[in-house]
């Protein structure tokens, strides 16, 4: 059996991992600057990026990471898109990609001692899919320079995409991203998760088995499943013949009969996916991984993805909207942004 990596200190020290519905300090994001994505969509991803970016900060602070030379140029976006500036701050940070929920850091906080942990995982772009990844695996260390949070590198690779908290102890994630052989290879399945559990100072773990059809992560949590509060889980259907049907009723029946370590059942609601989005001719997958649980909870309010599917992008954020009541329910059309195979959480990263 292979060693385990060194221990990690998050949970002795009486860190976890909060839920996203908690109050928040910021966001944390990427500005898109790679010229290899969206290539052909370019300027109408980014003026959908700076609206986000916007709609983020008429609710909390808003952190950028972006080089020093874009930063003119971005604070025109920004400033176009209404963005509200006293809640925005630039960071010169290089990264390679936009996806900073999986290159960002994971912020755990300790909530007797008021204080803030960022874990640095070992990122390789999902399984070394699209290199080079070096600027994006440096993220959390610039992040917590800058900011000034006390850093726990973690030696295991991971993605924030693959973690989402209940926040009384409770994380679910795929058995097909964390048990991946393009991860950890060296890795059981029971070191990876008690490196988990105690990097991110959590109980016990629930485990869904996939994610959805031609999905770059391999089924990343966040277009699957997500906690509503400790105890309800919002969870991807499909209908009869999608190819996501099989795979998100394994999920469903995972769900529906797990129990947490005190007895309790979940209650889980279903969240219907949009219809299939299709890329452009000759795209790298043959259909793209377009999910409304990938919506981003900010203080005050809950940002919401939308397709061009005006019936199922309402009844979506009606579903979503009923779970967080006294929330503002803003949709962002990610019609462009899924073309790169994610959504409104996977660019954001959560700082408490």
């Amino acid at each position: 059996m292979p060693e385990m990596p060194e221990p990690v200190s998050a949970a002795e020290r009486g860190f976890t991992m909060p839920a996203e519905w908690e109050e928040q300090r910021a966001i944390l994001l990427s500005w898109p600057l790679n010229p290899a994505t969206w290539e052909d969509r370019r300027a109408e991803v980014e003026a959908t990026y700076a609206g986000f970016a916007a709609a983020v900060s008429h609710f909390e602070d808003v952190k950028i990471n972006c080089v020093r030379a874009e930063q003119p140029r971005i604070l025109k976006l920004l400033s176009e898109a209404g963005a509200d500036a006293a809640r925005v701050e630039l960071l010169d940070v290089p990264s390679n990609d936009a996806w900073c929920r999986d290159h960002g850091p994971v912020c755990l906080v300790n909530r007797a001692a008021g204080t803030r942990l960022l874990d640095h995982f070992r990122y390789n772009a999902w399984g070394g899919k699209f290199p080079p990844w070096d600027l994006d695996a440096a993220v959390p260390e610039h992040a917590a320079a800058l900011l000034g949070y006390e850093r726990n590198a973690v030696p295991m690779v991971c993605e924030g995409g693959a973690l989402e908290s209940n926040g009384a102890g409770l994380l679910m994630t795929t058995e097909s991203v964390m048990l991946n052989p393009n991860r950890n290879p060296s890795m059981s399945r029971a070191q990876i998760g008690d490196t988990l559990m105690r990097s991110l100072g959590m109980d016990e773990i629930l485990w869904l088995k996939g994610g959805l059809f031609c999905d770059d992560t391999d089924g990343h949590i966040d277009t699957l499943a997500r906690f509503v509060n400790s105890n309800t889980v919002l969870a991807c259907v499909a209908p009869e013949g999608s190819k996501n049907t099989p795979m998100l009723n394994e999920n469903l029946r995972r769900l529906r009969e797990y129990r947490t370590r005190l007895g309790r059942p979940l209650d889980v609601i279903p969240l219907p996916l949009p219809d299939p989005v299709a890329p452009p001719d000759g795209w790298r997958e043959e259909t793209l991984p377009a999910s409304y649980a990938n919506y981003l909870l900010v203080n005050g309010a809950v940002l919401v993805p939308s397709y061009r599917q005006p019936r199922n992008d309402a009844r979506a954020a009606a579903i979503i909207g009923e779970c967080f009541p006294g929330r503002e329910v803003v949709q962002i059309d990610c019609a462009d942004i899924i073309l790169e195979g994610g959504a409104l959480h996977c660019l954001s990263q959560n700082l408490f």
